[in-house]
């Protein structure tokens, strides 16, 4: 026996089993509940192989039955077996919830720790934002002066684009002469000065006719000032 190799960690020792006793244990993927006593079983039939000790098989035990493969294969209606796969039981309803309780725990400080270290990272960031020094603006660097003598190149002419626009025919209006002509609702235009704005009649009145202009505002306006 003192040639055996030693295994020196408890994943050294849970592959060992899990190749030892493969109906029993597994290296990966879910895991098969153990039957209840399987400790004192492990002792008498691994004892003296590979050099393990007690302490070694209580450790890798331990180690395996608190990993989440193995709690998530504690559930109701799950046997229990032993070392060679013979089943030893129905899990009771009790390790059941220990188990499930078992494994929110354990999902829950990982989460802490994933928490704490992202506000380390943040806090780290801050930090050396605070402290990187401020950039300096680049100064525009002046342009190359012009060697004395010599000759300075001319500039092409660019060529101008001419455009063409088409003579817009001027409307014509005629007088409004008559306020007897117009009506109520009528559409015509208003003379302000050079121009003719879009009005609506409103009221006709002896002083002159009330309009509505297209921008809204409403006025009275003399017969002159009308166009149709």
């Amino acid at each position: 026996m003192e040639n055996q190799p030693k295994l020196n960690s408890s994943k050294e020792v849970i592959a060992f089993l899990a190749e030892r006793f493969p109906h029993c244990f597994s290296a990966e993927g879910e895991a098969r509940p153990l039957k209840i006593g399987i400790f004192q079983d492990l002792v008498e039939r691994v004892e003296g192989e590979m050099s393990l000790s007690k302490t070694q098989l209580r450790s890798a035990l331990r180690l395996y039955t608190s990993s989440w493969r193995y709690l998530y294969g504690i559930k109701a209606g799950a046997a229990r077996v032993d070392l060679d796969g013979n089943p030893c039981g129905v899990l009771d309803e009790q390790h059941v919830e220990h188990a499930r309780k078992q494994l929110e725990e354990a999902k829950a400080r990982v989460q802490a720790q994933r928490a704490e270290q992202q506000a380390k990272k943040r806090e780290a960031a801050a930090a050396a934002g605070q402290e990187e020094a401020p950039r300096r603006e680049r100064k525009p660097r002046p342009a190359p002066r012009r060697k004395e003598g010599g000759e300075r190149k001319p500039r092409a002419d660019k060529p101008v684009a001419k455009t063409q626009r088409a003579p817009q025919q001027e409307e014509r209006h005629t007088p409004v002469s008559d306020l007897s002509a117009l009506s109520v609702g009528q559409n015509l235009k208003v003379k302000a000065g050079n121009n003719a704005m879009d009005a609506t009649v409103l009221e006709i009145t002896k002083d002159g006719v009330r309009v509505q202009l297209s921008s809204g505002m409403s006025m009275i306006v003399r017969a002159e000032h009308l166009l149709f």
